[in-house]
């Protein structure tokens, strides 16, 4: 093994984002395979950043900037001057991430399904782009890839991406499966000296059915088996002597059954401004709303005209499930004090979440809330998990049984570093997602502090010792 600190110290470094994971998840019978691969290396919770959602924390993860720094605070985005909500809808713009500035200082790397890939300049990207129509109807399946034409080899191989098996009613280890196939033609083809990899399986059963059910735990031994078989591929690669795998996780899950609805109480309290139309039920009309909660899993982002700040907080505060508002010194102390935040934040009870709904009666909904469309909808839906009665998605909350975003003891997601060329280090306090992205560029022997600015310094020191 290569001495910490020595710039040599790995030749290769894969990163598997196998969102979901939590450290007592290892050594449990379901999980064999990473739990060998860390039994001589390092495991540890990771403290991610709030909301502990999918972007932020992907963001903070690729950063090592926490959501006031780099400003990815959900999974959607709010425009204040157009009063326009996107969900998912984010290119590379001015992000910088590891994989970007570690191209930039000379290695060749690799980025597989992270959120906000298309424009990456990481030498090998893969991303879904399907091509859909106005109304967000699938026309053809379709990846973004670096370089050109890479998809079009991996669907003459391997067929499409399974999109409808990625998320939705059909979500399953497919789409797991195809990402991790794709990874080992990225080794094949390009020998990139980072790769990372997000692995999205555990994610489903995890909303569906909440952590420590039989589903859950048969979750966990599907996607450890593609991980195994993934790992087994590295083993007989000519460069896993020089490899170490970082294995990170997003968040973990809590179980929950109390969805929370703060639309429907702005809109009670006349600061929600609802469009009522005989073809497409109520429609949000934002840009006429004095307050709207844009919601993400167990996080709220309301966004309020300064003069119904008191109505809105009143008409907030005695919601049922609801621990926590968050206002300016609230947001500083989480670490999301970025102009892209709510005026105020919401954070549920470990067993609640919240959902976008306005109207009550079913036959009010707008068109889109019965159908798969992550674009449209203005509010994160995991019901889109579950078939519905009267369209692909559910209309039915009550069937969500496990969320994510609020950040806590019982939750933390994992951290754990394995591999021949992975260096021991002995962790005895929760790893900050934020030092993932710095361990990362300390394991490849390059500094990219100036580029990226990291919020904290990485695991390594020249001890071997985080305390």
């Amino acid at each position: 093994m290569t001495t910490v600190g020595d710039a040599t110290a790995a030749g290769r470094v894969i990163v598997l984002d196998v969102v979901g994971l939590q450290q007592d998840h290892l050594g449990n019978g379901n999980t064999p395979n990473i739990t060998a691969l860390l039994e001589g290396g390092t495991s540890a919770d990771l403290r991610p950043p709030m909301p502990a959602v999918t972007v932020p924390a992907q963001t903070t993860l690729a950063t090592g900037r926490s959501p006031a720094s780099h400003g990815d605070v959900a999974n959607g985005e709010y425009d204040r001057e157009t009063g326009k909500v996107a969900f998912w809808e984010r290119d590379r713009a001015d992000r910088t991430r590891l994989w970007e500035a570690a191209s930039e200082a000379g290695l060749t790397t690799g980025a597989l399904f992270f959120q906000h890939l298309i424009g990456t300049t990481a030498d090998v990207a893969v991303t879904p782009s399907p091509i859909e129509d106005e109304d967000n109807n699938l026309l053809e399946m379709n990846c973004w890839t670096n370089p050109d034409g890479f998809y079009d080899d991996l669907e003459a191989e391997y067929s499409h991406f399974p999109l409808h098996h990625y998320w939705g009613p059909g979500a399953n280890e497919r789409g797991s499966e195809w990402i991790l196939t794709a990874a080992r033609e990225t080794i094949e083809r390009y020998d990139p000296d980072l790769l990372w990899i997000y692995v999205p399986h555990l994610d489903y059963d995890g909303q569906r059915y909440g952590p420590g059910t039989p589903e859950f735990k048969n979750a966990l031994e599907t996607v450890d088996r593609l991980v195994g078989e993934f790992l087994d591929f590295l083993r007989e690669d000519s460069r896993w002597d020089a490899t170490a795998v970082n294995i990170v996780s997003e968040y973990g899950f809590h179980s929950v059954d109390t969805p929370i609805f703060p639309n429907r109480a702005l809109r009670d309290a006349g600061l929600l401004s609802v469009d009522n139309t005989d073809d497409h039920g109520d429609e949000v009309n934002v840009p006429q709303s004095r307050a709207f909660a844009m919601v993400d899993h167990q996080v709220a982002h309301v966004y309020v005209e300064p003069d119904a700040l008191p109505a809105a907080r009143r008409a907030l505060k005695n919601l049922d499930g609801i621990a926590s508002v968050l206002e300016t010194e609230g947001k500083e102390r989480h670490n999301i004090d970025h102009p892209n935040a709510g005026d105020l934040v919401l954070i549920a009870e470990p067993a609640a979440w919240f959902q976008y709904y306005w109207w009550t009666v079913e036959e009010n909904a707008p068109a889109y809330a019965t159908d798969m469309d992550i674009h449209s909808k203005p509010g994160y839906d995991p019901c889109e998990l579950f078939f519905g009665d009267s369209g692909l998605a559910s209309l039915d909350p009550s069937k969500v049984r496990g969320s994510h975003g609020r950040v806590d003891d019982e939750s933390l997601p994992l951290y754990g570093l394995g591999g021949p060329a992975a260096p021991e280090l002995q962790v005895t306090e929760p790893v900050d997602a934020r030092a993932v992205a710095p361990t990362v560029s300390e394991l490849l022997g390059i500094d990219l502090s100036s580029t990226l600015a990291f919020d904290v310094p990485a695991l390594i020191s020249q001890n071997s010792t985080v305390k």
